[in-house]
């Protein structure tokens, strides 16, 4: 039991659903109830109180939160135990979740993650539902009259809030919080409201608190700055064009993390300067992680993304030029209303010519409350889930290829720990590999402590994952892979 805790407090599970950014308010809820002296347990079936932190992204995402919710409330009056909702969904649809499952026991809405252990004892205290968050309260259940609509978010929680870290050899850092760009398909600004950037000191001092977290074996090596529209940071804090070539120079200065990373770019706000250091340093790990949605100009314009398919590949040049070892990640949309076949054709065309090294795609879901969701043009579902596997086909080979040229290259990876379904292999990943989204390293051979940097020769690839052995330690910490990558990588890109 962590220190300060007390069994009266009671023992509390979190279930987090969604983007690392969610898992950042997660990880904030956990650090709030730890501090406040609630036990945290893994296992939701040992909590007396179970939190479901929810996503609102998508039609997936919204069905799999409620899936969730429903599951835990299901056998929750036998068990004895309480059960929260958190999130996207609480400030986006919490008057119709207290209406129609009335099993939640209580609500803790974007702005209130520092309210939680307050929400979690109402809940034990009173064992009924303890309302869900209007325009910036409560609407407590039993109200007359109808709900007012959810209000956005419009905090932003800095280094003093709490944290409990649940990922183990990185970390996130949540640089910004809500979003300004106009895309039709998008309904996040509706909750999580207007893009504000964290300041510069308070960044520094998260990171490092971070870096000191917990014994010093199992302390991240990995930071992973993220928001909404990451290279848009300090924008609004009149920093300037540069504010992300600030923060991660600050950071490079201000801690001692071997690898630094950023997600998310927007190509409208990405800084060639950014990409410039990212060659020239080598904790400033060589990944570019570029969400794009198309590239067809009709479709563009629908969406209303700025740029255009030649600047992308501008953009995806530079890249490889000012950072010869970079890794190059997108996602797209595909049965967006007004997609033809032409233009799916024209997606699939730019996919073969810019070679990205890793791909997510989607089958366009309409948001409520969003321009795209009366938009004419809708694509059928089937006609957009066979697009969606299309496209994937089509990336494939690509992928495949781009995972071949390491083949019999050394490189430094990070050791997660043993694979999930066998105990005869580690898990790793390289600089160009993000947590959770862009396969992995499978070593069959050779041993490495879980959390640290291992330098790993490349035996075999696949489309997903690639093989490899240990054959020593890191050595001197970076992300340069081996000589010769940047050689490889402008050859095959």
């Amino acid at each position: 039991m962590p220190d300060g805790a007390s069994p009266e407090r009671g023992r509390v599970g979190v279930v987090s659903l969604g983007c690392p950014k969610n898992l950042v308010d997660t990880e904030i809820m956990l650090g709030e109830l730890e501090r406040r002296g609630y036990r945290i347990v893994a296992d939701a079936g040992e909590a007396d109180t179970v939190i479901v932190n929810t996503c609102g992204f998508i039609e997936e995402a919204k069905r799999e939160s409620i899936d969730a919710i429903l599951e835990l409330a299901a056998g929750k009056e036998e068990a004895g135990r309480r059960l929260l909702v958190a999130g996207c969904m609480v400030n986006r649809y919490g008057a119709e979740l207290a209406a129609e499952i009335p099993e939640i026991d209580g609500f803790v809405g974007l702005d209130e993650l520092r309210e939680v252990a307050d929400r979690v004892a109402a809940a034990r205290r009173r064992g009924a539902p303890a309302g869900a968050p209007d325009g910036g309260g409560l609407i407590r259940i039993g109200d007359t009259g109808a709900a007012p609509p959810p209000a956005p978010s419009h905090l932003v929680f800095d280094h003093t809030a709490a944290r409990r870290l649940t990922t183990r050899g990185y970390a996130y850092l949540k640089v910004a919080e809500g979003c300004d760009n106009p895309c039709t398909f998008c309904a996040i600004p509706k909750w999580r409201g207007r893009f504000r950037s964290r300041t510069v000191e308070s960044l520094v001092a998260e990171a490092r608190a971070l870096e000191e977290s917990g014994p010093p074996a199992s302390r991240p090596v990995e930071l992973c700055l993220i928001a909404q529209d990451t290279t848009r940071y300090g924008g609004d804090l009149g920093i300037g064009r540069h504010g992300m070539v600030r923060l991660v120079e600050a950071l490079l200065a201000g801690t001692s993390f071997p690898w630094i990373r950023f997600l998310y770019a927007y190509p409208t706000t990405l800084d060639p300067e950014l990409l410039r250091l990212m060659g020239s340093e080598e904790r400033f790990v060589s990944y570019l992680d570029m969400p794009l949605q198309h590239s067809d100009p009709e479709m563009l314009k629908a969406m209303r993304r700025g740029g255009n398919a030649r600047r992308y590949l501008r953009q995806l040049e530079t890249a490889r030029t000012l950072a010869p070892d970079v890794f190059l990640r997108t996602t797209f949309i595909v049965g967006f209303p007004g997609e033809t076949e032409e233009r799916f054709e024209h997606l699939l065309e730019f996919v073969r010519e810019s070679r990205f090294d890793h791909l997510g795609a989607f089958a366009y879901s309409p948001e409520p409350g969003t321009p795209a969701a009366g938009l004419p043009g809708r694509v059928p579902k089937a006609t957009a889930r066979r697009r969606y596997e299309r496209l994937l086909a089509e990336q494939e080979p690509i992928a495949r290829e781009r995972r071949r040229r390491l083949v019999g290259l050394r490189m430094r990876a990070l050791v997660e720990g043993v694979h999930e379904e066998t105990e005869h292999l580690l898990v790793a990943r390289h600089h160009g590999q993000a947590p959770e989204i862009d396969g992995r390293i499978l070593i069959n051979d050779g041993a490495a402590s879980p959390g640290t940097l291992a330098e790993v020769e490349i035996t075999d690839a696949y489309a997903d994952d690639l093989v490899g052995r240990v054959v020593g330690p890191a050595g001197v910490p970076g992300v340069t892979p081996a000589p010769d990558l940047a050689a490889v990588g402008a050859a095959a890109g």
